[in-house]
């Protein structure tokens, strides 16, 4: 089990940090990459040709402005790619569009915009699918999960 986080610029890092916590918390194993599709895309495409060789079975991907490394990155694998749009310029609505518009034939799932957290619980549920213990490790986790906010709930709200 292992994931690829790649994103475009070391000012995105606080933010993709969210992916690498999800994978943690279930014991997924993940390599973090800066790589840009316009500034290096040489290594970009060096490191995606190389994916099958490393382990990968699922690729994070955070972008902002004009938001094409998911696109890019998709377009070079089979591997499913999920996309975090990254505040960077309109409230990251710009970024949202980019990634989450794909043609046909090469999609890119996409989560909230900044909820790199998100994107490393799906990919914990796609690995899921093909891993048995991961599987009831995320069944545990939902079931905590909804215990906890049942509790917190009954508790009422305090203004």
């Amino acid at each position: 089990m292992k994931v690829a986080i790649i994103f475009g610029s070391k000012s995105d890092t606080d933010i993709m940090k969210g992916a690498a916590k999800a994978l943690k918390e279930f014991g997924v194993e993940y390599e973090a990459y800066i790589l840009s599709a316009h500034r290096v895309p040489e290594r970009l495409v060096e490191v995606i040709n190389n994916a099958d060789e490393r382990g990968f079975e699922c690729i994070i991907a955070g972008a902002g402005l004009a938001a094409h490394l998911p696109g890019v990155i998709a377009s070079l694998t089979t591997l499913p790619v999920i996309g975090v749009p990254i505040n960077a310029a309109l409230n990251g609505l710009d970024s949202l569009l980019s990634i989450v518009q794909m043609p046909k034939s090469i999609p890119v799932a996409t989560v909230g915009i900044n909820n790199s957290y998100n994107a490393g619980m799906l990919a914990v549920q796609i690995l899921a699918l093909k891993y048995k213990e991961l599987n009831e490790k995320l069944k545990v986790y939902r079931k905590n999960m909804k215990e906890k906010f049942i509790e917190e709930s009954e508790k009422g709200a305090e203004f």
